[in-house]
C-alpha cells in the first residue's frame, strides 16, 4: 500500500462520518502520489501527510442569543484553524444551516492549498456556525453575530487567526463581528477581511472573487488559442462570486445566459441583465425568480437543471458537489469545452475524472477561486501599512496574482508529466510550498 493511501485510510477511519473531508483530503492525495511517491523517504522520516491532513487545532463552541420574540436561540460556533506554516490562518466564516465541523475540515484543507497558491503568507483555516441569517431580522443577526464572537475572538488576532467572509457572511455579518472585537479586545487591527471601506477594507474586495475567476480562466484560454469574447457561458448562484464573475465575463466580451440560487435557475437568452440581478441579490435580497417578471423573455425553472442549457463555458459559483457526473456529461454532449469553479469543489470527485478524462479543460477551485483569499491578504497588508490602495492598484495585483497561479500549475502539472491537469497542478503547486514550509520548521508543525 503507498504512503497517500495509507493516509487517505487513516483520515476515513478517524474522521467518521465527514465525508466531505474524506473526499477533499482523497482528491489532493490522489494528486499528490506522483510528488510523495518521488519524495516518499524524505516525507515519511517526518511524518508529513499525518501531520498535513491533521487541524492543528479546533475550536467549538456555543452561541446563545436572544430573537425577537424574547426567546434564547442556541447555535453551534467552530474555527478549524489547519495549517500555519506559512502564514497565520486565513479562511472564511460561514454561516448556514449545513455548517458542521466535516464540512469547516474539508474546507480549511483545501484553503490551506489555495492560500500557498497566492504566494502571499498566509495559512489555512476556517470558521462558522449553522445559524441561517435568511429571514433573520438586522438586529437578530447582530445579536449572533455579538455573541459568536465574544467567544471566537480568544482565538484569532492580526497574526494569529484573520476569518473573512463567506456563504451567509457579508459586509453587514462582518461589520457587526468587527465591532463586537473591538468592545472585547479593545483593539484596532486587521483581524477580519471585507470590512467596510471607511474602517480598513479594501477596494476590490467585493468583486474579488469573480473577477479572480474570470482573469485566471481568461490566461488559461489564452494559452490555449482561445480568447473569452464571443463565449456563451452559464454561471450557477447568484451571490458575491457569481455577480462579480459575470460582470467580469461581459467586461470581456462573454455572454451570460443563466444564474441561479438554490430554488432554481433563470434563462436569458439575450445575456443576463446584470442591473436587475444586483437589484434582486444585493439591495432587496430576493430570489432569482424575480428576474423573469422583470426582465421579458426570460425564462425562470424551479429546481435543479442549470447545467443543461447549451454554453460554451460553464463556471459553477454556488456550493459544494452542485454539478455531478450525469451534468458534466449534459455538458459535453453540449458542446461545453471549458468549467471554471468559482466555488468550493463545487464538482463531484466522478464529474471531475470524466473531465479530466474528456478533451475539456477544467480549472479547480482551489486555484481559480483563490482570488477572494488573495485580495484579503491584500487588504491585511493594507491594515498593517495604514494605508490604502486605489481600485486600479487591487485590481493589478489581483490580476497579476491570478495569471501567476495559473502559470505555477500549468508548470506543476508539466514537470510531473501531466500537462493539462490543473487539478494535479494545483495541488502540487500548493503543497510543494507549504511541504517545505513544516520540514524547515520541524516537528511541531
Amino acid at each position: 500500500m503507498s504512503y497517500t493511501e495509507e493516509i487517505y485510510n487513516r483520515v476515513v477511519a478517524q474522521n467518521p462520518g465527514e465525508p466531505e473531508f474524506h473526499q477533499a483530503v482523497k482528491e489532493v492525495l490522489d494528486s499528490l502520489k506522483l510528488v510523495i511517491d518521488a519524495n516518499e523517504e524524505k516525507y515519511r522520516a517526518v511524518s508529513l501527510l499525518e501531520r498535513l491532513v491533521e487541524p492543528e487545532r479546533i475550536i467549538s463552541f456555543k452561541v446563545p442569543w436572544v430573537d425577537d420574540n424574547g426567546k434564547v436561540q442556541v447555535n453551534k460556533g467552530y474555527r478549524v484553524q489547519f495549517n500555519s506554516a506559512i502564514g497565520p490562518y486565513k479562511g472564511g466564516l460561514r454561516f448556514h444551516p449545513s455548517v458542521n465541523q466535516g464540512i469547516l475540515k474539508f474546507l480549511g484543507f483545501e484553503q490551506t492549498f489555495k492560500n500557498s497558491l497566492t504566494g502571499l503568507p498566509i495559512g489555512g483555516g476556517k470558521g462558522g456556525s449553522n445559524f441561517d441569517p435568511k429571514g433573520k431580522s438586522d438586529r437578530e443577526v447582530m445579536a449572533f453575530c455579538q455573541s459568536f464572537m465574544t467567544e471566537l475572538s480568544k482565538y484569532i488576532g492580526a497574526d494569529q487567526d484573520v476569518p473573512a467572509g463567506d456563504i451567509g457572511v457579508g459586509g453587514r455579518e462582518i461589520g457587526y463581528l468587527y465591532g463586537q472585537y473591538k468592545r472585547v479586545t479593545g483593539l484596532y487591527e486587521g483581524v477580519l477581511t471585507g470590512k467596510g471601506l471607511t474602517w480598513g477594507g479594501s477596494l476590490v474586495r467585493t468583486q474579488a472573487t469573480g473577477y479572480g475567476l474570470i482573469y485566471i480562466l481568461d490566461a488559461m484560454l489564452k494559452d490555449h488559442s482561445m480568447e473569452l469574447a464571443g463565449k456563451t457561458v452559464v454561471v450557477s448562484g447568484s451571490g458575491n462570486v457569481a455577480i462579480y464573475a459575470v460582470e467580469k465575463a461581459q467586461q470581456l466580451g462573454a455572454k451570460v445566459v443563466a444564474m441561479s440560487d438554490s430554488n432554481g435557475y433563470i434563462y436569458d437568452a439575450e445575456g443576463i441583465r446584470l442591473d436587475v440581478v444586483k437589484e434582486i441579490k444585493e439591495v432587496r435580497r430576493g430570489r432569482i425568480k424575480e428576474y423573469a417578471a422583470a426582465v421579458p423573455g426570460s425564462v425562470y425553472t424551479e429546481g435543479k437543471g442549470i447545467w443543461s442549457v447549451k454554453c460554451d463555458i460553464a463556471l459553477p459559483c454556488a456550493t459544494q458537489n452542485e454539478l455531478n457526473l450525469d451534468d458534466a456529461k449534459t455538458l459535453k454532449a453540449n458542446g461545453c469545452a471549458v468549467i471554471a469553479e468559482g466555488a468550493n469543489m463545487p464538482t463531484t470527485r466522478e464529474a471531475t475524472d470524466f473531465i479530466l478524462d474528456s478533451d475539456m479543460l477544467f480549472l479547480p477551485g482551489k486555484a481559480s477561486n483563490a482570488g477572494g483569499v488573495g485580495t484579503s491578504a491584500l487588504e491585511m497588508c493594507q491594515n498593517s501599512m495604514r494605508m490604502s490602495w486605489t481600485f486600479e492598484e487591487v485590481d493589478e495585483k489581483l490580476k497579476h496574482m491570478m495569471n501567476d497561479i495559473y502559470a505555477k500549475i500549468s508548470d506543476a502539472a508539466k514537470r510531473y508529466g501531466v500537462e493539462g491537469n490543473y487539478v494535479t497542478g494545483a495541488n502540487i503547486a500548493g503543497f510543494e510550498k507549504v511541504a517545505d514550509a513544516m520540514i524547515a520548521q520541524g516537528t511541531a508543525l
